[in-house]
């Protein structure tokens, strides 16, 4: 099917990078939105809470034209910056009962309980958005309820596949929809959108299951308590843990209030069955013999204000860890997050626990898709065009590698990144404009309000110190009144900046003696000189000039 009107893929986040996965879909004057979510900030982004995507850039003008928000699953960096986009945008929402629900969860935690349009789809429906006949079809990750998109346009039918694998024993007992792939290959694919992230990972992923074994050779050697830290949202593994702890003859208590809520949430919709007896509440879990016990919490990326990590720090409030603790960090390292997470292992050690994870016991398997399932995907799904999508470019490159190992020719292979958008006219694609975009920091309840040069300064603060210049400057004649007061915090310890202050008054006077009008500057440029050569250190230096 073609049309004068010409479809545009705008990949708004996730291209590039792992995270904040965000992509429009425009056709004439209608635009349909797949996933908004969060990324986590990086170890150098100090004070960060996380980032969401610039959305705000191209969607300014245009939020009336929004038909439809779709989520592919509930993991936050597909749902996580749905609030911030809700202050913009006026569009329904559609997701499965799962994601619905944590998306109902993120809501009322931020205070906008009952302002969003949500409506139920399943996997097999098919609903129109605008000009978007949208086709749902399931498929596995490490989340239930996940889904995948065929997107009927007046252009062509695109497939969108958000996250997913090809796991043949699911936890959940719901494989991938592999006829629903075959049919749209059968009806002609233009596009095929496809997780990148495994792509440099060879052979399968693991089932969810074999998670099972790794549980049980864990709690068959621990000898006192069990915490189990994983994602908020990764529900299945809840259950896991659950049915392990129902196993070996222990109790299993939430903590964390986006554990407990999503917990909470997820039982009532039915996706996690829990027998009363076996949840137990933290509080007394506590006064519980240790052997007998399991929690589980967030904090598996080390996120210094989670419950693992504030346990890491010695900072939790409720309890801390004990002798003989056995820590399981059930997650895979997000890309750049790998130093947070190790330091938390090794704090956790150091305070007397055994921490097993990812790399050294089957605790966690990945919920993508790795090589054989990539190039099984673009059997099943023959597209015309391939834009890789969620991952780091080098990720990206390598899913356009194996896209050419079975057959799909180099110029039919679009890969982009963030703000690359891509043009269909009459079947054949072109490269479109590239639009602006960057990070939007999340800082408190701040969005936006620190930006690169925030965070580079924050860094600076954060490797060499500051030091404060306060001066008493007579108004009139110029001259100092009185000596400078000079204050320095994480900058050298004070016994070694002693020896130095003196020769730094004197630089101060001179420069103030020596001014052409700019004092600032002119002090600023004689200290900064001054201690390189002293220290070979760059603090951060504010002059204060208090005129009288």
């Amino acid at each position: 099917m073609t049309n004068n009107k010409i479809l545009r893929i705008i990949p708004i986040g996730g291209l590039g990078e792992v995270g904040k996965n965000m992509t429009l879909y425009e056709y004439g004057n209608n635009i349909l939105i797949v996933d908004a979510g969060i990324m986590f900030p990086e170890n150098d982004m100090l004070g960060i809470d996380y980032i969401i995507p610039d959305f705000e850039n191209y969607l300014k003008d245009k939020t009336h034209l929004v038909r439809g928000i779709v989520f592919t699953h509930g993991h936050e960096d597909h749902i996580g910056a749905i609030q911030h986009l809700l202050e913009m945008v006026n569009a329904p929402i559609y997701a499965t009962k799962l994601t619905r629900g944590l998306v109902e969860v993120k809501l009322n935690r931020h205070g906008m309980s009952g302002k969003a349009d949500l409506r139920l789809v399943s996997a097999g429906d098919r609903v129109q958005i605008g000009p978007f006949q949208v086709d749902f079809f399931h498929v596995c990750h490490s989340i239930p309820d996940g889904i995948g998109l065929g997107i009927e346009t007046p252009a062509g039918l695109v497939v969108h596949t958000g996250d997913y694998k090809f796991d043949h024993t699911p936890v959940d007992n719901w494989p991938t929809d592999y006829a629903k792939l075959a049919e749209f290959a059968e009806r002609g694919v233009l596009a095929l959108l496809a997780d990148s992230t495994n792509a440099t990972e060879p052979g399968w992923t693991p089932s969810e299951r074999t998670i099972d074994d790794g549980l049980d050779q864990v709690f068959e050697a621990a000898q006192g308590r069990i915490l189990v830290a994983t994602f908020a949202s990764l529900i299945s593994r809840m259950q896991q843990v659950a049915n392990a702890a129902e196993r070996h003859g222990r109790k299993i208590a939430f903590t964390g209030r986006s554990m407990v809520d999503n917990m909470n949430m997820a039982r009532e919709l039915g996706y996690v069955d829990f027998p009363e007896r076996l949840v137990i509440s933290l509080e007394k879990s506590l006064s519980m013999p240790d052997n007998q016990v399991v929690l589980m919490c967030t904090g598996s990326q080390g996120e210094p204000r989670s419950i693992m990590g504030r346990l890491a720090n010695g900072t939790n409030r409720k309890f801390d860890v004990r002798e003989g603790d056995t820590i399981v960090l059930s997650s895979h390292p997000i890309p750049g997050n790998e130093e947070p997470v190790y330091r938390t292992i090794n704090q956790l050690f150091r305070r007397g626990a055994d921490v097993v994870y990812e790399s050294i016991a089957p605790v966690h398997v990945s919920g993508h898709a790795s090589q054989e399932e990539i190039k099984l995907l673009l059997h099943l799904v023959r597209p015309k065009y391939l834009i890789p999508i969620h991952g780091e470019l080098r990720m990206l490159k390598q899913h356009a590698r194996l896209a050419q190992e079975v057959g799909v020719p180099k110029k039919n292979i679009a890969v982009i990144e963030n703000g690359q958008i891509i043009e269909f006219v009459d079947g054949e694609l072109r490269m479109g404009e590239r639009i602006p975009g960057d990070y939007i920091f999340v800082d408190g309840s701040g969005v936006g309000d620190v930006d690169r040069s925030i965070v580079r300064e924050r860094e600076s603060l954060g490797q060499d110190g500051i030091m404060v210049i306060n001066l008493s400057v007579d108004h009139q004649s110029g001259q100092l009144r009185g000596e400078p007061d000079i204050i320095t915090r994480g900058f050298i310890l004070s016994e070694e900046f002693d020896p130095l202050a003196d020769n730094l008054q004197k630089e101060v006077k001179n420069a103030v003696r020596q001014s052409n009008g700019n004092l600032e500057n002119q002090v600023l440029r004689t200290v900064k000189s001054f201690l390189y050569q002293e220290t070979k250190r760059n603090p951060f230096i504010f002059v204060n000039i208090n005129e009288s």
